[in-house]
C-alpha cells in the first residue's frame, strides 16, 4: 500500500533510530562524530529513496501497457493527474537526494558536536518537509491502487465475446446464462456500472465474455465515465461483438433509437465479427413487429449483420447465439492469422501427404455392432424418465417403488418371500420338502423315546457323568479364584501398609515410672494435663554468652573458625582475602534459579582492545 506522508515519515525516522548508533561519548574524536551524523543522514536519505522508487516503479507506465488498459486508466483516473502524481514523487526523491548530499558536504567541516548535531537535525527536517508536501499525491495514488486491485482481470488478446447495447435490454441476463458470472440484474437502467468478466467453454477452448454498461445515443463528449468504459472496450478489444436489441421496447427505448445507436457506434465494429441479438422473443417476435419497425432491422441485415432471436428468460436461442458467435470469431481469427507474414513461413514448411489408392475397391470404415448397441442404449437412457420427473407428473399419486429395478423376473419382484439378501434370492436356499422331513424326524424321535433309548443311555452313564460334572465344577471354581487373584494383584498399584502398628517408644505410663524412680511425683489423673504440661517444659541451663570484637554473639567456650590458628590481625586480613578469592568460581555459577539471566563475562580481548569503528553495536 501507499502510506500517507505522516506514516511515511514515521516509518523512515523510526527505522533510522533503530538501525543506526544513537550514543555519542565525550571522548570521541571530531572525525568520528562527523561520520556518526553523516551515517544518520545518509541512512535516512537511502530509506526515502528506496521507498519512493518502489512506489514509482510498481505503478504501471501508461506508455508501456496495452492501449485498452491505458484508455481505461484515462477514463477512471485522468491520465494527466496520474502522471503528475508520479512525477511529483520522482521530484521529491531527487530533492531528498540533493539535500542529503548538501548536508553531508557541510558535515565534513563540522567543528563541534553541537554543530554536527544541528546540521543532522536540519537535514532530516528538510527531508520531512519535502515529504509532507507530497501528502495529496500519496493519497491519490493509494485510491488509484485500491481501485486498480478491484478491476476485473481482462486479457485483451484472448478469444472474447463483447456484449453491448442500450441499458436494460438483457446484457447481464445473457452473460449470467452462458457463464457462471453473477452479475446483478434489476428492472431499472444502469444497474451495471463497470465491466464484468465471465468465462465459458466451447470446442474445448476457454472463451472470455465481457458485459459492458449500457450506452446512450449522444455525442462522445457528453458520455459519462460508465458509458466510456463500454466505448473503450469496443475500440480496443479484438472480440466478437453481440449488440443486443429489445424489439418489445420494454427498455423504454424504441427500435428506431436502438438502430440509430448501432449506426452511431458502427465505426467501432470495424474488423470485428458482429451479431445482432433480438432479446425477449417470449414477449414479441420479429415477425409480429409493425412493418416500419421491421424495415429498420432489415436495413441492418442488408448491411451484413445477421439477427438472431433469443429469450434470456426462457433460455430459447441463448446457447445457439453463443455457438454462432464463437464459430464466427474462431473463423475470423484463423483468417487474420493466415493473412499475416508468419503464416506464410509456417505453411511453406508444412506438407500434407495424400495416400494413393491401391485399387478401385471401396473400403468403408468398420464399426462394431456393440458400438451401435451402446449408442442405442444411451439414447434410451436419455429418454427414460427419472423418479424426479415422475414425481412432478403424478404429484400426490406418486409412490416410490424401489423393487421395480430388481434384477429378477417380473413375476417374482413383488413376492413377500422370496426376498433379496446381499444380492441373493432367499428362495434359492429354502427346501420345499422341509415340512415332510420335519414330521418324519419327529415321529422317529417319539418311537425312540417309547422304546427307552434315551433312558438306558442315561442310566448307564449316570455315575460316570456325575463324577465328570463334579470335577468340572471344581475346575471352574479354581479358575474363578485364579482370575480374581490376578485381578487383585493387577489392580493394586499402591504399597500396602501393615495392619499391626509399631509399638510406641514413648508413653505416659513409662514417663510416670521413670520419674517415680527418680523421686518425682506427677500427681493424680485429674491434674494430669497440668502436670504433663509442666513436665514438657524442660529448663535448659543457659550458657553464658558474650560478644566478640565484631559484635557477634557467641559462646564463651568456643573460638571462631576464622580466628582459630591465626597469629595476628595482619594474618587474619590475608586469610579473609584468600577466602573471598577462593569463593569466586562458586559465586560465578551460583544462580537464584531459571529467572537469573546474568552471564558473567571475562571481557574477551577482541571486544575490548583497539579503536572502535563505525560497525554494528550488536557485539557490545
Amino acid at each position: 500500500m501507499v502510506p500517507s506522508s505522516k506514516e511515511f515519515v514515521d516509518i523512515v525516522l523510526s527505522k533510522t533510530q533503530r538501525k543506526t548508533p544513537t550514543v555519542v561519548h565525550k571522548q570521541y574524536k571530531i572525525s568520528r562524530i562527523r561520520s556518526f551524523y553523516m551515517r544518520k543522514v545518509k541512512f535516512t536519505q537511502q530509506n526515502f529513496h528506496d521507498k519512493l522508487t518502489q512506489i514509482i516503479t510498481d505503478f504501471p507506465r501508461l506508455e508501456d501497457i496495452h492501449p485498452f488498459f491505458a484508455d481505461i486508466s484515462n477514463v477512471l483516473y485522468d491520465k494527466d493527474h496520474y502522471k503528475i502524481a508520479l512525477s511529483q514523487l520522482n521530484t521529491a526523491r531527487h530533492l531528498i537526494d540533493n539535500v542529503a548530499k548538501e548536508y553531508c558536504r557541510l558535515l565534513k567541516y563540522g567543528d563541534s558536536l553541537y554543530r554536527c548535531k544541528m546540521l543532522k537535525k536540519a537535514a532530516l527536517g528538510r527531508m520531512v518537509t519535502i515529504m509532507r508536501r507530497q501528502n495529496e499525491s500519496l493519497k491519490y495514488l493509494e485510491e488509484v491502487r485500491q481501485h486498480m486491485s478491484r478491476l476485473p482481470a481482462i486479457d485483451p488478446n484472448t478469444r472474447t465475446l463483447l456484449i453491448c447495447g442500450f441499458p436494460n435490454v438483457g446484457k447481464s441476463s445473457f452473460i449470467n446464462k452462458i457463464t457462471r458470472a453473477e452479475v446483478e440484474v434489476q428492472s431499472w437502467a444502469f444497474t451495471t456500472k463497470s465491466l464484468y468478466v465471465g468465462h465459458t467453454d466451447y470446442k474445448y477452448l476457454r472463451w472470455q465474455v465481457i458485459d459492458t454498461p449500457g450506452i446512450l445515443d449522444h455525442p462522445i463528449e457528453d458520455r459519462n465515465t460508465i458509458e466510456m468504459l463500454a466505448i473503450t472496450a469496443l475500440a480496443h478489444l479484438r472480440a466478437c461483438v453481440l449488440f443486443i436489441v429489445d424489439p418489445s421496447e420494454q427498455c423504454t427505448f424504441s427500435i428506431e433509437q436502438q438502430v440509430d445507436l448501432f449506426n452511431s457506434i458502427k465505426p467501432l465494429f470495424a474488423n470485428k465479427p458482429t451479431i445482432i441479438a433480438a432479446n425477449k422473443n417470449d414477449v414479441l417476435r420479429l415477425n409480429e413487429l409493425p412493418e416500419d419497425k421491421k424495415q429498420k432491422l432489415d436495413s441492418l441485415v442488408e448491411d451484413g449483420y445477421p439477427i438472431f432471436e433469443m429469450s434470456t428468460l426462457t433460455g430459447d436461442g441463448v446457447m445457439e447465439l453463443r455457438n454462432e458467435a464463437c464459430d464466427r470469431l474462431l473463423a475470423f481469427r484463423v483468417d487474420s492469422k493466415l493473412k499475416g507474414k508468419k503464416a506464410a513461413g509456417v505453411l511453406n514448411r508444412l506438407e500434407v501427404a495424400q495416400p494413393t489408392p491401391r485399387d478401385d475397391k471401396i473400403r468403408a470404415p468398420y464399426i462394431p455392432e456393440k458400438v451401435f448397441e451402446k449408442k442405442l442404449q444411451m439414447e434410451i437412457d436419455s429418454e427414460r424418465k427419472l423418479e424426479k420427473d415422475l414425481e412432478m407428473e403424478l404429484g400426490d399419486d406418486y409412490i416410490l417403488d424401489l423393487k421395480k429395478h430388481y434384477l429378477i423376473p417380473d413375476q417374482e419382484k413383488y413376492d413377500v418371500i422370496p426376498e433379496l439378501w446381499e444380492g441373493h434370492n432367499v428362495a434359492d436356499f429354502v427346501d420345499p420338502d422341509i415340512r415332510e422331513k420335519l414330521d418324519k424326524l419327529e415321529k422317529e424321535e417319539e418311537l425312540r423315546e417309547e422304546a427307552g433309548f434315551y433312558a438306558e443311555s442315561e442310566s448307564e452313564d449316570d455315575d460316570e457323568m456325575k463324577t465328570i460334572r463334579a470335577l468340572a465344577k471344581k475346575i471352574r471354581e479354581k479358575k474363578g479364584l485364579l482370575r480374581q487373584d490376578h485381578q487383585i494383584r493387577k489392580a493394586c498399584t499402591k504399597a500396602k501398609l501393615p495392619r499391626t502398628a509399631k509399638k510406641r517408644s514413648r508413653s505416659v505410663s513409662r514417663l510416670r515410672q521413670e520419674f517415680g524412680e527418680l523421686g518425682v511425683e506427677l500427681g493424680n489423673r485429674e491434674n494430669a494435663h497440668y502436670n504433663d504440661a509442666r513436665v514438657g517444659r524442660v529448663v535448659r541451663s543457659v550458657k553464658r554468652k558474650r560478644e566478640d570484637s565484631e559484635g557477634r554473639v557467641r559462646s564463651s567456650s568456643r573460638t571462631p573458625r576464622d580466628v582459630s590458628g591465626v597469629r595476628d590481625v595482619k594474618m587474619r586480613t590475608k586469610v579473609r582475602k584468600l577466602d573471598k578469592i577462593s569463593q569466586r568460581p562458586r559465586n560465578r555459577l551460583a544462580k537464584k534459579g531459571e529467572g537469573d539471566r546474568k552471564i558473567p563475562n571475562l571481557k574477551p580481548k577482541h571486544l575490548y582492545s583497539g579503536k572502535r569503528g563505525m560497525g554494528k553495536n550488536q557485539r557490545r
